[in-house]
């Protein structure tokens, strides 16, 4: 399954999604919307945070399926943190 690109090929800016269509009737939906703030992050990114949910927000359960010290999860968890903070307001800004 391809990813959904987030950022521009070109200029790396934030894409917007223009248009949604429903595959079962093709009913199509056209205007410009936000992406969600998840799919702004790193597919590696996006995985840590489903598996962090996965895991019921346990970061010792983290450290044990990722086979990395607690310190190091929870500071990968904190950076996540910050780039959804910083997204979130980049988001309100616009």
């Amino acid at each position: 399954m391809k990813i959904l690109p987030t950022t521009c090929p070109a200029c790396n800016s934030q894409l917007k999604a223009k248009s949604l269509v429903c595959q079962q009737c093709q009913t199509e939906i056209q205007g410009e919307y936000e992406l969600p703030i998840l799919t702004r992050l790193s597919p590696k990114d996006q995985t840590f945070i489903i598996e962090f949910i996965k895991s019921s927000g346990s970061l010792k359960e983290m450290a044990r399926l990722l086979r990395l010290s607690y310190p190091t999860v929870r500071n990968r968890l904190d950076e996540i943190i910050e780039r959804l903070k910083h997204g979130e307001s980049s988001q309100e800004n616009s």
